[in-house]
């Protein structure tokens, strides 16, 4: 039976290539997404056209049980989940406080940190029962700086950090390995940044920033990923920040 590794917001960009390097490493890999059926499926196929294996689901991450089902779901007709990546994105845009409902800044709240809690509470306990495994979380600038027109995901992403250090401190001791993985700078993702410039802005961002490696590649990412999820225990990494050679860093910036 193959390791698993169980990627929570499985786009075209982090969490789909993350998938995909998993899967050349020899897991099983369990890609979850909200929506666009036939980009999964697209996804599922390339890791197995290229001798991997792979499965897709859909999720709705703030359906009630959604999470804690698919958990479930996997580790009873799949295998035991060995990593899990959490890569669901809380970016509502930019909102004067005016212009932020109740309801818009509770769903990055949602999205972002009770998601990654519903996740741990399912996962984690099994991981220490088994005394082994890794939980990667995706996180972005504003767990760290909160910008004008940035409170939800602000505080949702600065909630997402603090509940990564509490699962660490609750679960390292048990054999469990949390990392919270700072983004901090502009990926080439068609399904994040791709979406919110369209295509048009987005193909020239690639074109002028990309080819001067100003964006943040999704297959360099995933490398990372991997090497945090195979660490030894004596040289964990709980906390780490990527970004472009050419960005200034989120601590830097007025």
């Amino acid at each position: 039976m193959k390791p698993v590794c169980l990627v929570i917001g499985a786009g075209a960009g982090i969490g789909g290539t993350v998938g995909a390097r998993f899967a050349r490493e020899g897991y099983h890999a369990v890609l979850c997404r909200r929506s666009d059926k036939e980009g999964l499926d697209r996804l599922v196929a390339e890791i197995r056209a290229d001798s991997g294996d792979a499965s897709g689901m859909l999720l709705n991450a703030i359906d009630d049980n959604a999470i804690e089902d698919a958990v479930i779901r996997v580790e009873k007709e799949i295998g035991p989940v060995e990593v899990a990546i959490f890569n669901l994105g809380a970016q509502i845009g930019d909102r004067p406080l005016a212009d932020t409902s109740h309801k818009a800044f509770e769903m990055g709240w949602r999205l972002a940190t009770f998601g990654l809690f519903r996740l741990a509470k399912t996962l984690l306990p099994m991981m220490a029962d088994r005394g082994s495994g890794s939980l990667l979380v995706t996180s972005a600038t504003a767990a760290v700086r909160g910008n004008a027109g940035q409170h939800s995901h602000a505080a949702a992403m600065g909630g997402r950090r603090m509940l990564c250090q509490t699962l660490n401190a609750e679960f390292a001791p048990k054999g469990v390995h949390v990392a919270h993985i700072l983004i901090d700078g502009a990926v080439d993702a068609p399904d994040t940044l791709g979406k919110m410039l369209g295509p048009e802005r987005f193909q020239q961002l690639r074109e002028t920033r990309g080819a001067e490696d100003g964006l943040l590649l999704p297959e360099k990412i995933a490398e990372t990923y991997l090497h945090v999820a195979q660490q030894h225990r004596s040289v964990w990494t709980h906390e780490l920040d990527l970004r472009s050679f050419s960005d200034v860093a989120w601590w830097n910036h007025v």
